[in-house]
């Protein structure tokens, strides 16, 4: 298959650095960019066909990789309709907030459409992502998207559009929050008294521990902590001070919180 990028950031960078380390040929795999310091940088990525002609691009791919933001997709979509209706690629977005049914008919309609939400991690291959198919959309080009998205991490299916907002709730956001959980324990260690570089490696190193456990583990998250929760330990006083100060609700109004913001915006998108 050839797979055309339209949008030449970090994220088609990441997602055809992927490719190619997974054995995709870079000479069949093309980007377009109106900034040429953008292509340049996907060619040192790989000797992938660049250009500016979004065009002629679609006359050479079978599949579209829509990687612009969110605010000029209506105005990309719109100028591409002709030749997407005439070439009737596979169309993949990962435009947060763009719905299907909003680019299909900016597109000109009765378009293959899968509708994706990466994660940031995706540019070091660990990425995580959701993917929505819409009823034009052919079992064989659904393994080709899947496909594409695992080049960069783990790529799951859900069959209600609306899910993604969801996703974007826990895994779009989410690396955010364990940001945020590393800097307030970088900050806690520094206060205890140790070194700044001491309490990140410290830190760092624990997330990534943990993480690569609950990975590995046939067990769920609740029993890996109960097992490193020792009765009347230090785990459990720590435990027990986040618990009670509402750490489980804390996150389960924040994660809410990103759903509907991400409702908004389509909102939003849809009546620019």
């Amino acid at each position: 298959m050839r797979i055309g990028f339209i949008g030449g950031g970090n994220m088609a960078s990441s997602i055809i650095g992927g490719l190619v380390a997974s054995g995709f040929a870079a000479d069949n795999i093309w980007a377009s960019d109106p900034n040429t310091e953008s292509l340049e940088k996907l060619r040192n990525v790989a000797p992938v066909h660049t250009g500016s002609d979004n065009h002629a691009l679609i006359a050479a791919v079978d599949i579209v990789i829509l990687a612009v933001k969110p605010q000029i997709m209506k105005m990309v979509a719109s100028d591409i309709a002709a030749s997407v209706q005439s070439q009737q690629p596979l169309l993949i977005t990962i435009a947060a907030g763009v719905t299907s049914s909003s680019l299909d008919g900016w597109l000109g309609g009765n378009n293959a459409i899968v509708r994706c939400m990466p994660n940031t991690p995706a540019l070091v291959r660990s990425g995580a992502t959701g993917l929505f198919a819409n009823a034009r959309v052919s079992a064989e080009q659904r393994q080709a998207a899947e496909q594409i998205l695992q080049a960069v991490g783990i790529a799951l299916w859900v069959e209600q559009e609306d899910e993604l907002d969801a996703v974007t709730a826990v895994s779009g956001s989410g690396p955010a929050y364990f940001f945020l959980v590393m800097e307030a324990m970088q900050a806690a260690g520094t206060e205890m008294g140790l070194s700044p570089e001491v309490a990140k490696q410290l830190t760092l190193q624990t997330a990534l521990g943990a993480a690569q456990m609950a990975i590995n583990s046939d067990v769920d998250a609740a029993e890996l902590r109960r097992r490193v929760t020792s009765p009347k330990g230090t785990t459990e006083r720590a435990i027990n001070i986040l618990q009670d100060g509402g750490l489980t609700a804390l996150f389960s109004q924040a994660l809410e919180g990103a759903r509907l913001r991400a409702e908004e915006l389509a909102i939003e998108l849809e009546g620019e």
